[in-house]
């Protein structure tokens, strides 16, 4: 008998399939399991749930975690659709928007020409082209790293983008989406919509006109759920039904019984819901003003972070200085951004914080 490879990492590699020799995976933000760390990395809420979510899930924990959960989570789309003015044919929900963005890569956006999306922005967008092996083509932002619907005006198959935009966090005005809807009737546009509720105006009332939009957005950033894994997205009933049958190809049961109870939940407190919402707005505001202040660019932001650089310090070497200091910033690698720092917004304690660490290392 022949001898397998002695090296862990051949062991593994020689079962491998093909796409998986190929991909490059995405890379999460940092989640550092050291205590007394001031996190804003992941752009996580500094506010927690509200306290209906917390009693809505404490009284589904009883005999019936034996049963399986209800596959189509009837009660969450009922309580989505009446939230957004639609109708639950027009819901679909998922474990966390990058499933609900997975299926929707799968169902909606493999076509013969190539999908496009901007070329800074989520990184899992190209993660799941090369997933599932989708054509795509990425469109440059404007020298202010702004997405111009003008550059989309060529041949697709179909078109994604966050709104606001990762990590730059700048907004499309929701009447240039309507402007790109106008212009490709026959292709999908896909609005991912994580962080519209600090700043931006939803392209959801759109749906009821153009059958060729899917919104998607989750419940992790503004209804401080990101511990609960749910996302939605609303469309036309028959973009809906193409991803019904992939998730139910994939898993019938992608909500649990907590899941769907916490994030229905969710849309009863409206009035918690505003108010941290503005909390964050209010910090994010307050930052700006701050960092300005320190001499930072700090790009206009309508999402829960902001992405700053400084002329004359290097951001690598910040983002090393501030971890020091037990401080978490997101820094990426990547042509155009390298000198930018996704900084997320925090409590006020924890941005006050971060600026004083800012003005001693500025001042050294």
């Amino acid at each position: 008998m022949g001898h397998l490879p002695t090296s862990p990492t051949l062991i593994m590699s020689r079962f491998w399939s093909p796409v998986v020799h190929n991909l490059t995976p995405y890379v999460p933000g940092e989640q550092p399991k050291l205590t007394n760390l001031i996190k804003l990395n992941t752009n996580e809420n500094p506010y927690g749930p509200s306290p209906k979510v917390q009693a809505a899930m404490q009284a589904e924990i009883a005999d019936t975690l034996r049963l399986y959960p209800d596959p189509n989570a009837d009660k969450l789309k009922a309580a989505i659709a009446t939230y957004h003015g639609v109708s639950p044919a027009e819901v679909f929900v998922g474990n966390g928007s990058d499933e609900v963005l997975a299926h929707a890569f799968q169902a909606l956006l493999k076509h013969d020409a190539p999908l496009l999306f901007p070329d800074i922005t989520y990184s899992f967008y190209p993660v799941y082209c090369g997933l599932y092996g989708i054509d795509y083509r990425t469109v440059a932002l404007s020298d202010t790293l702004e997405i111009s619907t003008d550059d989309y005006r060529q041949d697709c198959g179909a078109i994604i983008f966050p709104n606001p935009n990762a990590p730059t966090g700048r907004l499309l005005a929701r009447d240039a989406i309507e402007t790109l809807l106008n212009e490709h009737p026959n292709q999908v546009v896909v609005v991912d919509e994580a962080y519209i509720d600090f700043g931006g105006d939803s392209a959801i009332p759109l749906v009821s006109r153009y059958p060729n939009l899917l919104v998607v957005q989750t419940l992790s950033k503004s209804r401080s759920l990101a511990g609960l894994r749910v996302g939605f997205a609303i469309g036309h009933p028959a973009l809906i039904e193409a991803l019904e049958r992939v998730k139910n190809s994939f898993n019938s049961y992608p909500l649990d019984r907590l899941a769907i109870a916490g994030a229905a939940a969710s849309f009863e407190d409206e009035a918690y819901f505003r108010q941290t919402c503005q909390a964050v707005i209010n910090s994010r505001e307050t930052l700006v003003g701050e960092l300005t202040h320190l001499g930072f660019e700090v790009l206009p932001s309508a999402a829960n972070f902001v992405f700053a650089r400084h002329p004359l310090r290097d951001a690598a070497t910040l983002a090393a200085a501030l971890r020091e200091r037990a401080i978490i910033v997101r820094h990426f690698r990547q042509p155009r951004i390298e000198q930018f720092l996704r900084i997320s917004i925090g409590t006020d304690a924890e941005c006050g914080a971060l600026v004083k660490a800012l003005e001693e290392l500025l001042s050294a």
